[in-house]
C-alpha cells in the first residue's frame, strides 16, 4: 500500500510507525545495507565549491550523525498550521532522548560547559540518543559507530521489517509514476534494471538531494532554492586533554545566531606549529549557523551554494566566541585556528507552503515528502528530532486519513 523511498530520519520512522499499524510497506534505500562501524566509508562526493557531509547507504546520514536532538522550528511550523507538541513527546520518549549521564562527559567537554558559563552564555548538555551501557566513548561518532550505542534510522528500518515490510537495497528511485494525477507507484533501477513497481501512496525521504531529482523527473520543481548549515570548527592546543576519544558535541552553546558544540577535528592540527602536538592536544568547538536559502540544485545531483553577507556575519560571531571560550579553557591563544568551510543538513528545497502542505503532501494526490526538503527556513542547529516529529505526524496522518 505505501512506498517509502530513503531510510534516514524521516524515512526509517514512518515505515515503522506503518509497519506496526498492518500497513503494507515497501522501503527503497539507494546505497547497500551495511553495520553502522563501516558508514564513513559510504560519504557522498561533491563538486569542489561545497563540501557537504551526507551519506548513501541504510540509515541515511544518521548513521554518522551524533545523534544529536534539539527541537527545531517550532514557531515557523505553527506559521503553517504545524503543531509537533505530541509528536515531540512520542519521538523523545521512543528514543530515550536525554542529556549523557556525567559519566559520559569528557574532560574537554566539561571544561567548554564551564568556560561558556563563566563567560555568561546559554549553555546546556546536548540531549542525545545514544545508549552510555554500549558507548564505548571512542570519539569516532562521525565515522558511525563501532558499538552500535547510538540510535539511527537503521535501528527504526530493522523494526519496521521485524514488522513485516520489505526492504530493498542498493536500489536508485528515478520517479514517481502516475495514473491521472496520483502517485501510481515508482521507477527504479536495480542491478543495471529498470523495473515498476506499483502502489496507492509514495513518501520521498531521501533527503534533499535525493528527493529534489525525484520530484524533478515526476514533473514538480523543486530544488531551485537550498540552504545548508554552514560550519567551521575552531580549536587549539592544549597538552593531553583527550578530547579526541569523548562522545562528540555532548554540549551545546546557543547563541542569537549560531550554536557552539565540542567536536574534535584532526584538521585543527595542521594549524599547529609545535613539532609534538598530537590528536590528543587538540581541543575544538564547532560554529554553525543558519543560512539564507540562496542555492540550487542542478539535474545532475550537484550543487551551487552562495553564501550571503548575513551568512558570513554569523559564521564571525560564531568563530569569535568559541575562541573566546577556548582561551578561557586554557588553550594556548597562538595555536587556535579553524578549518575550512564545510555544510551539512540540505534542506528547503521542497518548502511547506511552496513545494507541499502542511500535510507534506504535493499537488499530486498521495505523494508526499518527508526529509529536510520541506523544512521552510534553515534551523542552524541539528535537525533530526524535527524531521522525526514531521515524520511521526505524517505516519499517524496516512494511518488515519488513507
Amino acid at each position: 500500500m505505501v512506498i517509502v523511498v530513503g531510510t534516514g530520519a524521516g524515512g526509517g520512522i514512518i515505515a515503522r510507525e506503518l509497519a506496526k499499524n498492518g500497513i503494507n510497506v515497501t522501503i527503497f534505500e539507494k546505497g547497500p545495507y551495511i553495520k553502522s562501524k563501516d558508514a564513513f566509508n559510504y560519504y557522498d562526493a561533491y563538486n569542489k565549491g561545497v563540501d557537504l557531509l551526507t551519506t548513501t547507504c541504510i540509515g541515511g546520514s544518521t548513521i554518522v550523525s551524533m545523534s544529536n536532538m534539539v527541537r527545531a522550528l517550532d514557531s515557523e511550523l505553527l506559521d503553517y498550521g504545524i503543531d509537533l507538541t505530541e509528536a515531540y513527546e512520542y519521538v523523545e520518549d521512543l528514543l530515550n532522548v536525554h542529556d549523557l549521564d556525567d559519566s559520559h562527559i569528557g574532560k574537554g567537554t566539561q571544561l567548554f560547559l564551564d568556560a561558556a558559563n563563566e563567560l555568561g552564555l546559554k549553555t546546556m548538555k546536548m540531549p542525545k540518543a545514544i545508549r552510555e551501557e554500549d558507548c564505548i566513548q571512542c570519539g569516532r561518532c562521525a565515522f558511525g559507530c563501532p558499538a552500535d550505542a547510538k540510535w539511527s534510522g537503521k535501528d527504526f528500518v530493522d523494526e519496521a521489517v521485524e514488522a513485516g515490510a520489505t526492504l530493498i537495497t542498493d536500489a536508485e528511485v528515478l520517479s514517481v509514476s502516475l495514473k491521472d494525477v496520483e502517485a501510481h507507484g515508482i521507477v527504479y533501477v536495480k542491478d543495471g534494471e529498470r523495473k515498476v513497481m506499483r502502489d496507492d501512496i509514495v513518501i520521498l525521504a531521501a533527503g534533499a538531494i535525493g528527493s529534489t531529482l525525484i520530484l524533478r523527473q515526476t514533473g514538480i520543481d523543486a530544488g531551485e532554492e537550498l540552504f545548508i548549515d554552514p560550519f567551521v570548527t575552531v580549536g587549539g592546543y592544549l597538552k593531553d586533554i583527550n578530547f579526541n576519544t569523548e562522545v562528540q558535541m555532548a554540549g551545546l552553546v546557543v547563541g542569537k545566531n549560531f550554536v557552539l558544540s565540542p567536536h574534535f577535528s584532526s584538521f585543527i592540527r595542521q594549524n599547529i606549529v609545535y613539532d609534538d602536538v598530537e590528536d590528543k592536544d587538540i581541543l575544538s568547538i564547532m560554529v554553525k549557523t543558519p543560512d539564507e536559502c540562496k542555492g540550487k540544485i542542478y539535474n545532475d545531483g550537484s550543487i551551487f551554494k552562495e553564501n550571503t553577507i548575513e551568512d558570513i556575519r554569523y559564521l564571525a560571531e560564531g568563530v569569535a566566541t568559541a575562541g573566546m571560550i577556548l582561551e578561557k579553557a586554557g588553550v594556548d591563544p597562538t595555536t587556535i585556528g579553524s578549518t575550512f568551510y564545510r555544510g551539512a543538513h540540505p534542506g528547503g528545497t521542497a518548502k511547506i507552503g511552496d513545494v507541499v502542505d502542511s500535510n507534506l503532501e504535493t499537488g499530486i494526490s498521495n505523494l508526499f515528502v518527508c526529509d529536510a526538503s520541506v523544512l521552510p527556513i534553515s534551523p542552524g542547529k541539528p535537525p533530526i528530532l524535527t524531521i522525526l516529529a514531521l515524520a511521526k505526524r505524517l505516519a499517524d496522518y496516512i494511518i488515519k486519513n488513507k
